[in-house]
């Protein structure tokens, strides 16, 4: 299901999403200072390319230093990034099939409003990983 799923957000959404996420990552590197945002850029692009069978979960250690860089993504990238996740996900959730990449959408707004000291990480291995401490 996660391979059906995939192919069609690639198709419909996956696609465009990843390339406005590098387009971003690519005018973040264009000053040295930027570099760290570029590569989350790219990062997420890569979870918005393909995102079922994924999750985001907390980097541990994540500090001070990335809640003022998230400030910084969040003025500059984050906000538009956000909007073209809500907009293309409320398109997506008009038909039926669309739904559950409409859902997808709504998933990628908060690690594009704040990505940093944030990680993407494969769902069983969070699945796993919350069973053993059970």
């Amino acid at each position: 299901m996660r391979l059906i799923l995939n192919v069609l957000w690639l198709v419909l959404a996956g696609f465009w999403m990843c390339l406005s996420y590098l387009l971003v990552g690519a005018l973040w590197c264009i000053t040295i200072i930027g570099i760290p945002f570029g590569i989350a850029s790219f990062r997420i692009g890569m979870f918005a390319l393909w995102p079922f069978g994924r999750t985001i979960v907390e980097k541990p250690g994540a500090g001070a230093g990335s809640a003022i860089g998230n400030v910084l993504w969040f003025i500059l990238s984050g906000i538009w990034l956000a909007i073209a996740h809500a907009v293309t996900g409320a398109l997506l959730c008009i038909t039926i099939i669309g739904i559950p990449l409409g859902l997808a959408n709504f998933k990628l707004i908060p690690i594009s409003l704040f990505p940093l000291g944030k990680d993407i990480v494969p769902a069983d291995s969070v699945n796993a990983a919350f069973a053993a401490t059970r």
